[in-house]
């Protein structure tokens, strides 16, 4: 599926590590995906107004304010294994149940909170994880709250759970999909990287930036877990394969634009 100038844009952003972004080349990426000028332009001014980005000089853009907490968690996304910790069976839980439904955008903000950090439902007012990440319940709170979880929202850790409720929670991940996933994407990654100098390079750079901001985006929402509930090797080989596959990426669209980054670090939305 062909990106929208929106999330084109904020990857070019979140790819070009704080160097701004300059119109030219955002309408230049853009094209590769037949999409136009006037729709990067209007992109450009929407993202401006929503405080997204902001404005770096005549004819550039860097991310703004309101892109600041997303942009330092997705900033980790090739060193995510080192935000793990060994599981001794304990949990993280975030109560939602003091916290409000009406506000339409404070509920995405929400969601997409738990989500960054592998939470799942275990009821209607409880969300857990396993408890292992560094920091713990400290370091996946400020996390939490960076992200757009109200800061009145308990987060804190529970172990001995009811035995109903264990089983439930190790359960609410399909550790099995996760692992199968784990491998394909891997396989995919490897595959496209063995014939990439087959190609055109404008469809070199259209596909890789396909192929890799969906493979960034699945480790991005991979919630890092434990072993038993995945098979952490295999995570592990394929995140090496995302890395990989990034780094050629940059390679690839260096040699076609020397000034822009490669819009790979998947945007959440």
């Amino acid at each position: 599926m062909s990106p929208t100038p929106k999330n084109l844009i904020l990857n070019l952003l979140l790819a070009a590590d704080r160097a701004p972004l300059i119109a030219a080349d955002a309408v230049n990426s853009c094209a590769l995906f037949g999409i136009r000028e006037n729709s990067v332009r209007v992109a450009l001014v929407r993202l401006t107004t929503s405080g997204l980005i902001e404005s770096a000089g005549r004819g550039a853009y860097r991310l703004g304010p309101q892109a600041a907490g997303l942009a330092e968690e997705l900033a980790h996304w090739r060193s995510s294994e080192a935000r793990v910790c060994e599981w001794t069976g304990a949990w993280v839980m975030v109560s939602t149940g003091n916290l409000g439904r009406s506000d339409r955008s404070a509920l995405r903000e929400r969601q997409r909170a738990l989500s960054l950090l592998g939470f799942k439902e275990l009821n209607a007012t409880l969300y857990v994880r396993p408890d292992n990440l560094q920091g713990h319940a400290d370091g996946v709170r400020e996390r939490l709250y960076k992200l757009g979880l109200e800061a009145d929202a308990p987060v804190f850790i529970a172990t001995a759970l009811p035995p109903a409720l264990e089983a439930r929670a190790q359960t609410l991940w399909q550790g099995a999909d996760l692992t199968k996933a784990y491998v394909q994407t891997r396989h995919k990654l490897e595959a496209w990287l063995a014939h990439a100098h087959d190609l055109e390079p404008e469809v070199a750079a259209r596909e890789c930036y396909l192929l890799g901001n969906e493979a960034i985006r699945q480790l991005v929402f991979d919630p890092l877990l434990p072993e038993p509930l995945v098979d952490v090797a295999e995570r592990r080989a394929f995140t090496n394969a995302v890395i990989a596959f990034d780094e050629a990426g940059h390679q690839i669209w260096r040699n076609l634009w020397p000034t822009t980054s490669t819009p790979t670090p998947a945007t959440p939305t």
